[in-house]
């Protein structure tokens, strides 16, 4: 009797601790964004990881990127772009690879041609490869019906996944048509353009979105110091949340 009564508390303990340890303990995954400034404005890579702290899955982001950069200029070693070497470092889980804004668009055979390549170069690396489905230019909506096609025609030659970003921009466009998800310019994101992109992400590769999310997010630098690098409207964060649950 005193026997049973051990190993059931023996048993006992044992499924404690391992709760306790599957509670803490938290998937990791490393992903490289290899593009341009549609990935680096307003530190959207930064974004991902501080988004999926709220997940299951904790996405650890580096970057390799150039402004303008196309995937040509990323398979050239243009620019100064190290991305080959990057990929073939075998560092990484994910690697996203973004194009120039209008090369699906105009050029899209090239797209084709080097969406090819990289995937192949990730997949040869152990990691998966996704290309960021970009977005139309604020004057010209109706790009974007092309810029997907080119994308899940380069999905399918180059097997590889999809980021559709492009398609959450395009739905947050028709819910709320005032809302401010380029800059100025027409073209690059703006902090909450950002965010949403970021939001995408983060639901693709960890397959869940937080609830909720605050309104600001901080870092630490380099001097041990918090720096504020993301501020937006409560509103507009948790209607972002809702357009990507939604896609």
């Amino acid at each position: 009797m005193k026997v049973t009564k051990h190993l059931f508390f023996i048993i006992f303990f044992i499924g404690i601790t391992n709760q306790s340890l599957a509670q803490v303990k938290k998937d990791t995954l490393s992903i490289l964004f290899v593009g341009n400034s549609y990935t680096y404005y307003s530190n959207m890579p930064h974004l991902v990881s501080l988004i999926s702290d709220s997940t299951k899955v904790k996405l650890i982001t580096s970057k390799s990127t150039a402004g303008g950069a196309k995937l040509s200029d990323h398979w050239n070693g243009n620019k100064g772009l190290k991305s080959k070497e990057a990929i073939s470092s075998g560092k990484y889980d994910i690697v996203v690879l973004q194009g120039q804004s209008k090369e699906a668009v105009k050029e899209k055979e090239e797209f084709l041609m080097y969406s090819k390549k990289l995937s192949d170069l990730v997949k040869a690396s152990g990691a998966k490869p996704y290309l960021y489905v970009t977005w139309a230019p604020q004057k010209i909506p109706q790009y974007q019906e092309t810029i997907t096609e080119t994308f899940q025609q380069a999905s399918k030659e180059s097997d590889c996944g999809l980021v559709m970003v492009g398609e959450a921009w395009k739905l947050a466009k028709a819910l709320r048509p005032d809302i401010q998800l380029f800059l100025p310019d027409g073209s690059h994101p703006s902090d909450l353009g950002a965010f949403l992109t970021a939001c995408a992400f983060v639901k693709t590769f960890s397959k869940e979105l937080p609830k909720s999310q605050p309104d600001r997010f901080f870092i630490t630098d380099s001097d041990g110091k918090e720096v504020m690098i993301f501020r937006e409207n409560s509103l507009d964060i948790t209607f972002c949340l809702k357009v990507i649950q939604d896609l």
